[in-house]
């Protein structure tokens, strides 16, 4: 199974602002003042516009849709939470906490991707877990270690423990589960995705393992990633608030690899850190700030990996 790929759908969005019914448990999003909706909206077509440009550049097959106007789905630019593609054919689709983000799900996406010549041979159905409110938010909940057979997730209000597990049976992959937390106001409360605070390349992890609070928990996930013979890159709580654990690796042309990260994440980055992720691969930055200071998501959030077969 391939860790990466070339090809990334991403949701161009229409209505884009910070979306009230996330903000309960993502501590990420910020209130932009004096900014008009219209405005916020204008500037992440802008950002998304100008880091789907540096995606092509490079080689990387970028399928953008447009969102619909109606019904009202402010978070549509991260499709990674309620959809997964798999290299069987396997699509799977997710429940989500927030109720404005299930309608988020389109069926026309499925065909869009057929239209280009993907082959989707079944859909692993979970959102029926919503009516009772159990959640697992794609790969925003879920890391998949697709080469070594592992699934990483940090619980939380939405990675329901229970349902990860089935979602790694249904898959035949292992579950790696832990809890990550961050500060605010002073107290310890969890991170609401996994993908936040981690993202795993080909041959290294960029993790913020201070996240992890209980000791025996976080040598059990730093050992799993060692045992893959991945190098470990620590970030830290700081650097997560900049996006630094929200990357993706992804391949471009002649499948050159290359991180992609927003530019808050790079700038947040040291020069050692920096160096020991151009050992493996280039980075790829781009500005985001609009995007992450009312959505709360970044770079990663924005990529749905598109893993699908070609059809004959």
């Amino acid at each position: 199974m391939k860790q990466t790929t070339n090809t990334i759908l991403m949701i161009r969005p229409v209505a884009f602002r910070m979306n009230e019914q996330t903000a309960v448990n993502n501590y990420y999003q910020k209130v932009l003042d004096n900014l008009l909706p219209a405005t916020v909206n204008a500037k992440a077509q802008e950002e998304f516009d100008a880091f789907v440009e540096k995606l092509k550049n490079v080689g990387v097959n970028v399928i953008v849709v447009e969102d619909t106007v109606t019904p009202d789905t402010p978070d549509s630019i991260f499709p990674n939470n309620w959809i997964s593609f798999h290299e069987n054919g396997d699509v799977a689709l997710y429940p989500m906490f927030a109720e404005n983000r299930r309608l988020e799900r389109r069926e026309d996406i499925l065909d869009i991707l057929e239209e280009k010549g993907f082959q989707i041979e079944n859909i692993v159905d979970y959102t029926s877990a919503e009516e009772d409110n159990i959640f697992l938010e794609g790969t925003g909940s879920l890391l998949l270690d697709r080469e070594n057979g592992k699934a990483y997730c940090a619980l939380s209000p939405r990675a329901d423990e229970e349902l990860m597990i089935e979602f790694c049976e249904d898959f035949e992959l292992n579950p790696v589960i832990f809890e990550a937390y961050q500060t605010v106001n002073g107290e310890r409360k969890h991170i609401y995705h996994t993908n936040v605070m981690m993202c795993l390349a080909e041959t290294f992890a960029v993790i913020c393992a201070d996240c992890i609070d209980d000791t025996k928990e976080r040598k059990m996930v730093l050992d799993c990633l060692k045992s893959d013979g991945k190098e470990i890159i620590l970030i830290t709580e700081d650097q997560v608030n900049n996006f630094a654990g929200n990357m993706l690796q992804v391949r471009g042309a002649n499948d050159k690899r290359y991180l992609v990260m927003s530019a808050s994440a790079h700038q947040s980055l040291t020069k050692d850190q920096i160096a020991k992720i151009e050992k493996h691969c280039e980075i790829l930055s781009s500005s985001l700030d609009t995007i992450e200071a009312c959505g709360g998501g970044s770079a990663r959030c924005m990529m749905a990996e598109v893993f699908l077969p070609e059809a004959e």
